[in-house]
């Protein structure tokens, strides 16, 4: 019963194990990179923010139009009180009068009726209010930019630099992505045949363990020999367990590369090596008119060239139109115009130097990006022909190391022969074995290489998007462990 229970659990076990692993396409894996990974994610916001930047820009021309409400309560009313003065006014009444009477121009008998229309006036309250302790408005105001010595067309072509200078950023990370992909799609690919391999080594040397027992009780091998055996055995486990713990370790950091947390992705496509590859020239002429890395530095250097104009409008003077109209008073005095319009303008004399010595920062930052430019287009020119000669490297391994693993297929098999016949030790044999195994992974580690080298060539030379296409090449050669 325990038996059956066991057998039960470890059908369980493969057919999970089975389910976990998911065959994927080096084309499928691609697609699943550049929509999945979180990078790519981050990189759409901040395309989206440069957009909505450059949308900002554009606002620059527009009229700004603000709505403004105030409510106020004073200490007191604002206005004018005269009657302090109403002694001295009244001083001056009489004494007109009298002169008047002196001089005969006024009768005595008018005195009465002359103080009679006096005595209202005199007697009134001499202060008015021109504005209540307590009032409140609404009003709006439209201010529109005539002229801000080019800040407005400044800002406007720097916010579309930014804006495809992110954009371009974005490809940069994009390339970096696939490269980044090839290598560990790959990496799992050449991970996991070399741990069949120490699988296989192991199965060899087990059979091989059984055969040296064998001999070891009939009298026709040594101890030592057994023991050696023995040895490399263990060996032989120690690396597969290796092996299969780097299958786990590059397993994990393709699904971090596909965005991806669960599951175990068992790469299908083929390592490749066109027989036919274009000239170094090629690739550096697709870097001078493609590279992300360039396109950037020269946006660098076309925005370094907007700060200096920006710099200089600061020595032009501002020019702008502007109104406002009161929209709803409560108690506000009439005396107070309802609506205003008018033009205004603003010229800085002096400031200190400030703006001149800004001006002149603008001026030398212009002149190091432009070097900066100079230096990055020679860097990616010798990037590419590093490349490009480590890719020709390893198509020249890889022929070298053919003719070694059709060598290495015959040796094995003439010391199999000549070990069962105990013509042989059994430590030439696993030798034999040992160096055919560690030819072919030899040649899939040069085919491992050139692809990686393609890849990153081609990221530098902003092309990344088509490697998919070498692989799909009529003279891509596939290169598999038994071919």
């Amino acid at each position: 019963m325990k038996h059956v229970l066991l057998a039960a659990a470890l059908s369980v076990l493969s057919v999970q194990a089975i389910v976990a692993q998911k065959a994927i396409t080096l084309d499928d894996a691609l697609g699943m990179t550049l929509s999945d990974n979180p990078a790519v994610e981050a990189l759409r916001y901040e395309e989206e923010a440069a957009h909505r930047e450059r949308q900002a820009a554009i606002g620059l021309r527009m009229p700004k139009i603000n709505i403004t409400g105030a409510y106020t309560y004073m200490g007191k009313d604002i206005g004018f009180d005269f009657n302090n003065l109403k002694t001295d006014a009244n001083n001056a009444v009489t004494g007109i009068i009298t002169s008047g009477i002196q001089q005969g121009i006024i009768s005595p008998e008018m005195v009465p009726t002359i103080q009679g229309l006096l005595a209202p006036m005199m007697g009134a309250d001499w202060s008015f209010s021109i504005q209540n302790r307590s009032f409140g408005f609404v009003g709006g105001e439209v201010t529109v930019p005539i002229w801000l010595g080019g800040k407005i067309n400044t800002a406007s072509r720097a916010a579309r630099l930014n804006e495809s200078s992110v954009r371009e950023s974005g490809r940069q990370t994009r390339n970096a992505l696939i490269s980044e992909l090839v290598e560990r799609y790959f990496g799992l690919a050449l991970a996991k045949q070399a741990a069949e391999v120490r699988r296989q080594v192991v199965d060899g040397m087990r059979k091989h363990l059984e055969d040296a027992q064998s001999l070891e009780r009939n009298g026709m091998l040594a101890r030592s020999e057994l023991l050696y055996v023995e040895y490399k055995m263990a060996e032989a486990e120690r690396e597969l367990a290796d092996a299969e713990l780097q299958v786990r370790t590059i397993s994990d950091a393709l699904n971090n590369t596909l965005g991806k947390r669960d599951g175990e992705y068992t790469p299908v496509t083929e390592m490749f090596i066109p027989e036919n590859m274009e000239s170094v020239d090629y690739f550096r002429q697709m870097a001078a008119d493609r590279s992300p890395i360039l396109s950037q530095v020269s946006l660098k250097r076309d925005l370094a060239g907007e700060n200096v104009r920006l710099q200089r409008s600061a020595f032009f003077p501002q020019v702008v139109a502007m109104g406002g109209a009161s929209l709803y008073n409560y108690q506000v005095t009439n005396i107070l115009p309802r609506w205003a319009v008018g033009v205004g303008v603003s010229f800085k004399i002096f400031d200190g130097l400030n703006r001149e010595y800004k001006y002149s920062a603008a001026k030398q930052t212009l002149h190091r990006v432009e070097a900066l430019q100079e230096k990055a287009e020679n860097d990616i020119a010798v990037l590419v022909e590093k490349l490009y000669n480590q890719m020709l490297n390893q198509r020249n391994r890889l022929r070298s190391l053919e003719a070694s693993a059709a060598f290495a297929e015959e040796y094995l098999a003439a010391k199999n022969k000549a070990f069962l016949e105990g013509m042989s030790p059994s430590a030439d044999l696993i030798d034999a074995e040992l160096n055919l195994a560690k030819v072919r992974t030899e040649r899939l580690q040069a085919a491992y290489e050139f692809d990686v080298a393609l890849a990153r060539l081609l990221e530098a030379a902003g092309a990344s998007d088509e490697f998919g296409s070498y692989a799909r090449r009529a003279d891509a050669r596939k290169i598999s462990f038994n071919e």
